[in-house]
């Protein structure tokens, strides 16, 4: 199996030899603390852990369901108490009404003097529906909307998935770049330094110097943005699992690159239609929207419910002794005849939002039907490209020897020789490029068609044996760029 150019071994490098080396570090960055050493897998299990994406997926799963909680409350026994305590006092103004010294027998003192007391009073209220349609079809729609928000949890969980690969391959690719890049600056180079010692005994002209300095300097302005990529590519993983790797582990040289299984695309279209979790949020969607068209009609329909009440009342006044006490046991009844109009409105309103819904899952179906079969095809091409990836650069270095061979004898000129040079790393480029692309392509498929899970990234982990590709990371970094989101909040059951 091809293996790509080590860039330690220039002089004797051969595509079909070379076998790949250690990456130094070439990084900088802002972390601080330990960073970690891993593989795909260990990174994928640190993201299911500490995503914030999926994290907060989680809790607005948890949000709904306690919504189906609120809306059932409604229909469970009501219990309310209320009480008071009071100081109350009367002023009078007002002359008359008894002879003068004559006492008031009802208040118990003289008319124009004030008469304080104190009050308290007790209320207790029971109730129980016993036909809310209303409720009873709200409670409906809060668990339609439970099942649509576990396919969108599902999908979050499966998009952390590809991410984590995408984010973990795209450091393997800007990686083999970066080797391919640095061995053409590096051979290059070489044929500079030859061609001004060429110049300066008089074999050369200047032209072919300035040709050679021209791609070197080419070769260099690649050299750097592949650095770049680099460095972008590994600091993605931070953000997707807040943790830092030191190194991660190499894609094996021997992995298949081969037809999906099975390799029948109608095969996963029909897969993706019926276990894509998008398309069934949609679905599902519909149905909360079809449950929010009964809420709304329900709205016309009577409500009945049982109650029971409690009174207690009490106060000091002089001259009454006891308390006042009431009770009241029976049924309530309520029937909107007529509510301006607004009971029709919300019908047609959620009646409206109902069609939409049935448009957004006829849109999100098409789209994964398209999205299936763009994948399926482009991984069929992945396998052929890999392999003609691979014929490349056996061309390549052929067409580079003879070139050589011909500068030597005075048939070819510089030019020919940097331009073979260049065609040889771009094609090492190109397979590597290839190779993360099939893989990668393979995974989204897997997601589109719903069948994208950590059993999924166990079997790519399997091929994740070969040379690790280190980072160094700066002893003297700055704090780290995580936030702290501190803990979470505590619920009173």
């Amino acid at each position: 199996m091809l293996r790509l150019p080590s860039r330690l071994a220039f002089k004797t490098l051969h595509p079909l030899t070379a076998q790949r080396m250690l990456l130094p570090a070439l990084l900088l960055s802002v972390w601080a603390t330990p960073a970690l050493s891993a593989d795909l897998l260990t990174i994928t299990r640190d993201a299911l852990e500490n995503n914030a994406e999926l994290s907060s997926a989680r809790s607005q799963t948890q949000g709904v369901e306690a919504g189906r909680d609120v809306a059932r409350g409604d229909l469970l026994p009501q219990l309310n108490a209320s009480g008071n305590v009071a100081h109350n006092r009367t002023y009078e103004s007002q002359q008359g009404g008894t002879q003068a010294g004559q006492v008031d027998s009802g208040r118990g003192n003289t008319g124009g003097n004030d008469d304080p007391f104190n009050s308290v009073s007790l209320t207790l209220e029971a109730s129980q529906a016993l036909f809310d349609a209303r409720n009873s079809r709200e409670v409906d729609q809060a668990e339609r909307e439970i099942d649509q928000q576990i396919y969108v949890l599902a999908s979050t969980e499966q998009q952390v998935l590809i991410d984590v690969a995408t984010a973990y391959f795209d450091i393997l690719r800007a990686n083999d770049i970066l080797d391919a890049r640095l061995a053409q600056e590096r051979a290059i180079g070489r044929q500079l330094e030859q061609a001004e010692e060429q110049f300066e005994v008089g074999l050369i002209a200047i032209t072919e110097v300035e040709e050679a300095q021209a791609s070197f300097d080419q070769s260099r302005a690649e050299r750097i943005a592949a650095q770049s990529d680099l460095q972008v590519s590994f600091e993605a993983l931070e953000r997707l699992t807040g943790q830092r790797y030191a190194s991660i582990d190499a894609l094996n040289d021997d992995y298949p690159i081969q037809q999906p299984t099975p390799s029948d695309r109608d095969h996963w279209v029909d897969l993706a239609v019926e276990n894509n979790p998008l398309v069934l949020a949609e679905q599902a969607g519909v149905e909360v929207s079809r449950s929010g068209v009964g809420v709304a009609e329900a709205q016309r329909l009577p409500t009945l419910e049982a109650f029971a009440s409690y009174q207690y009342a009490d106060n000091d006044i002089d001259g009454i002794q006891g308390h006042d006490e009431s009770s009241q046991l029976g049924l309530s009844a309520n029937w909107p005849l007529y509510t301006g109009g607004s009971t029709q409105a919300s019908i047609r309103q959620s009646t409206y939002q109902l069609e939409a819904s049935q448009f957004d899952f006829e849109a999100q179906r098409r789209d994964t039907v398209q999205q299936v079969r763009s994948l399926y095809t482009q991984v069929s091409n992945d396998v052929s490209t890999v392999d003609a990836r691979e014929q490349a650069i056996v061309s390549n270095q052929s067409a580079l020897d003879a070139t050589r061979a011909g500068y030597e004898v005075g048939t070819r000129n510089i030019v020919d020789v940097l331009n073979a040079e260049q065609n040889l790393y771009n094609a090492i480029s190109d397979y590597a490029q290839a190779r993360y692309d099939y893989v990668v392509n393979l995974l989204s498929l897997r997601q589109q068609s719903g069948r994208l899970d950590v059993e999924a990234v166990e079997e790519i982990n399997e091929w994740l044996q070969g040379d690790e590709v280190t980072f160094t990371l700066p002893e003297d970094a700055d704090s780290s760029s995580v936030t702290n989101i501190g803990e979470r909040p505590e619920i009173d059951q």
